[in-house]
């Protein structure tokens, strides 16, 4: 028992973009097929194989080839089938049971198929399509442009093929269709400039002309032919028919090309860097089929255009490229000062605009704003630099249709329709956009696209009618070319150079001006600072001096109030005198140039005890001091900061108790905390006291000059012994942190560079 595998799912117009149609589970019957396993089974096999050969297909499926058409055959086709790529269609000439075939044999997943047409050219034929096509390619080279080589080939098409009708069916980035050129008999109606919808031919058709480079339909009038397989025969269900020559064509297309009177085609695709760039469409308005010999001859054409496509772009674009870097080249030449007034002069520019062919520019180069030609209001401008910055990631973008790409903003289109965006920086501010107005443009459609699907008393069909349809399309500018592209995009690269030139300039004078208005000022502070230490010192001491004789006479009854305010002044004369002092102390760090040496910080910190130990008052003081490492530093600062340290612990010591006082080193040099990354090692010095302590929050502000956590009246203090601290230490390339615990206490830490 035999059964067929034709698809019968339901097809129509609002499912045929989903329509199998690589497994129509038959063929068109100006051939038969055969389908064979790998051990050259026949497993598949069409129900018209009797027509051609006298025998019945259920005699013949499940059976070896060899059994069938003999052993000779079978190894000829073998030997022929190991050398086939997956997608390579090649003829293969046989005689079957008598009769000779001219054959396409293709692997498809696990099985051979071979499909059968009988032969009918003779060798004169062939030797007048040979020289037809080297006829082509001598003539080729008269084809300048791109058209003129795609008219040149739907030319001899229709010598070699004789079809009535030949046409160059280019797509564009829509997948709509457009006839580049055409060649057609007399007495029809041209279809050269039409434009097609992509429904006209949906996605699963396009991918199919990317896999089956050449697509045969003898007659539509045509009955499809069925595949048989056994009935009981454990293989697929279905066969898929992509390459196939014979395959049966879509019912939807059909009807279609029926619409426009057609009766047979040929289609040949063309692939242009991987994709489907257009077609070779061939139409007949009687049945026509064509010998192997020819279509082969037909496929050549379609790849000797494709070959030539980038060649004829290039001449095209040759001349316009040489107009666009001879701008780039002109504007490159400005004798520009690198000054923010050099915008001004680059903008007015004609080579500016015409290096891409643009109506208007615009420059952003930081607030400033520079503009000629037809260019959108300062305020859009500013909206399309933010928009465009964060759409292109701070790169390029182009668009011929603004309205559509960022519709956001809600663009006037009626005058500028299309910009080229090239950002010159880290910013939004920082570009130059060109613009391009408004081109109405004219569509010649075959028939309204907008009716690809009609609707009449037999239900829906493809649309019948493919008389000219006029669009006429608006918000859109010319598209910007390759070379326009490339030269903006050079600019750009220049004029940003250009940019950074000016701003570096800019910076290097304002630096300039920085460091003279520094001078100045550290000049006055200099003189401030020698003021504050030395010619304010002589009156305090008099101011003390007048206070004391005063309170000493006591001859002399003063009133207690009196004395009380001569006791304030002195004091107050006392407090500032001091205050004066540790200024002088912390300024004369800065001017320090004496020379580091080996410092003992054992020894040193022994002399910095026994002088605390004798200026101490009646408290304990309790100091322990424990293996300390040899540092290089200068001996008189670092006493210094180490006499600071105690006399703080002193002066904020608890009222009651003894006071406690502890340093100690870590036995190993240790890395900065705050520079994690850092290859410096530094001798870490632990400090630590059990004074009145402080919050953690001002773990870093105690370091600033004159800040104190407590009034006058409480802890006297001038408020620069921290500051003192850490001038000391970064005078050493060092550093000091500190922790505290109010009540508690607090511990220094102090990093000295090994």
């Amino acid at each position: 028992m035999m059964r067929d595998i034709v698809n019968r799912d339901l097809v129509n117009l609002d499912n045929c973009e989903n329509e199998p149609i690589h497994i129509p589970g038959s063929i068109q019957p100006h051939g038969f097929l055969l389908a064979f396993d790998t051990a050259f089974t026949i497993v598949f096999a069409s129900s018209n194989i009797e027509t051609y050969l006298s025998i019945e297909p259920g005699k013949i499926l499940g059976k070896k080839f060899s059994a069938v058409f003999g052993e000779s055959i079978e190894r000829n086709l073998q030997l022929y089938s190991e050398g086939l790529s997956e997608t390579d269609l090649a003829p293969f000439k046989v005689n079957l049971d008598g009769n000779p075939f001219e054959c396409t044999v293709h692997h498809n997943g696990s099985f051979l198929i071979l499909e059968a047409e009988p032969e009918a050219v003779s060798d004169s034929e062939s030797l007048n399509f040979y020289r037809q096509t080297t006829g082509f390619l001598a003539n080729m080279s008269d084809s300048f442009t791109l058209r003129d080589l795609c008219q040149h080939v739907a030319n001899t098409t229709r010598e070699i093929t004789g079809y009535d009708r030949v046409m160059i069916y280019r797509f564009d980035k829509d997948n709509n269709g457009e006839v580049f050129a055409e060649s057609h008999i007399e007495g029809i109606e041209p279809f050269l400039g039409l434009h097609y919808p992509h429904t006209d031919i949906p996605r699963q058709a396009r991918e199919l002309y990317l896999q089956n480079l050449l697509r045969l339909i003898v007659d539509m009038d045509y009955t499809p032919v069925p595949i048989l397989t056994l009935a009981d025969s454990a293989t697929n269900k279905s066969l898929d028919l992509s390459l196939s020559v014979l395959r049966s064509t879509s019912p939807i297309h059909v009807q279609y090309l029926q619409n426009m009177g057609v009766e047979a085609t040929l289609t040949v695709s063309l692939i242009h860097k991987g994709k489907l760039w257009g077609l070779i469409a061939c139409h007949h308005y009687s049945a026509l089929n064509l010998s192997p010999q020819k279509r082969i001859a037909a496929k050549l054409q379609g790849q000797f255009l494709t070959s030539q496509i980038d060649v004829r772009q290039l001449n095209e674009e040759y001349d316009l490229a040489r107009k666009c870097n001879s701008d780039v080249e002109t504007l490159n030449a400005l004798p520009l000062v690198p000054k923010a007034e050099s915008i001004a002069q680059i903008i007015v520019q004609p080579e500016l605009l015409s290096l891409c062919n643009a109506g208007g520019v615009s420059i952003c180069f930081g607030n400033e704003l520079y503009t000629n030609g037809d260019v959108p209001n300062a305020e859009m401008i500013r909206k399309l630099s933010k928009a465009l910055f964060q759409k292109s990631n701070g790169s390029g973008f182009t668009t011929d249709r603004i309205l559509t790409d960022l519709p956001e903003l809600d663009f006037d289109c009626e005058k500028i329709s299309g910009l080229n965006y090239q950002s010159l920086g880290l910013a939004e501010n920082y570009n130059i956009i060109w613009y391009r107005p408004e081109t109405i443009s004219e569509v010649h459609w075959a028939g309204d696209p907008s009716k690809a699907i009609e609707k009449d008393t037999n239900g829906l069909s493809p649309r019948k009618s493919f008389e000219l349809w006029q669009e006429f399309v608006k918000c859109q500018s010319l598209p910007w070319r390759t070379p326009e592209l490339n030269a903006a995009a050079n600019y750009g690269h220049a004029l940003q150079r250009h940019m950074n030139l000016i701003l570096l300039s800019e910076e290097g004078k304002r630096n300039l001006e920085l460091n003279e208005t520094l001078k100045e000022a550290n000049s006055e502070l200099e003189n401030i600072n020698w003021i504050s230490t030395h010619d304010l010192q002589e009156p305090l001491r008099k101011i003390q001096l007048m206070a004391s004789r005063l309170l000493s006479k006591e001859e002399e009854q003063l009133s207690k109030g009196v004395v009380q305010s001569l006791m304030r002044m002195n004091d107050s004369a006392g407090r500032m005198q001091a205050l004066l002092i540790d200024i002088l102390k912390y300024t004369r760090i800065r001017h320090t140039k004496a020379i580091e040496e080996r410092v003992d910080l054992n020894v040193l910190l022994q002399s910095v005890e026994a002088d605390v130990q004798d200026h101490r008052n009646e408290r304990m003081l309790h100091i322990t001091i424990k293996e300390l490492p040899v540092i290089m530093g200068i001996p008189f600062l670092i006493n210094q900061l180490f006499s600071n340290l105690f006399s703080n612990s002193i002066k904020y010591s608890k009222t009651e108790g003894a006071i406690s006082i502890e340093v100690w080193a870590d036995e190993k040099p240790v890395g900065f905390p705050d520079l994690p990354k850092s290859e410096n090692l530094y001798h870490l010095i632990h400090y630590k006291d059990n004074g009145i302590g402080f919050e953690p929050q001002f773990s870093e502000s105690i370091f600033n000059i004159f800040t104190r956590l407590h009034g006058q009246s409480e802890y006297k203090g001038s408020g620069v012994g921290l500051a003192l601290c850490k001038k000391i230490m970064q005078t050493h390339k060092g550093h000091i942190k500190a922790t505290g615990k109010l009540g508690e206490g607090a511990e220094f830490f102090l990093y000295f560079p090994v």
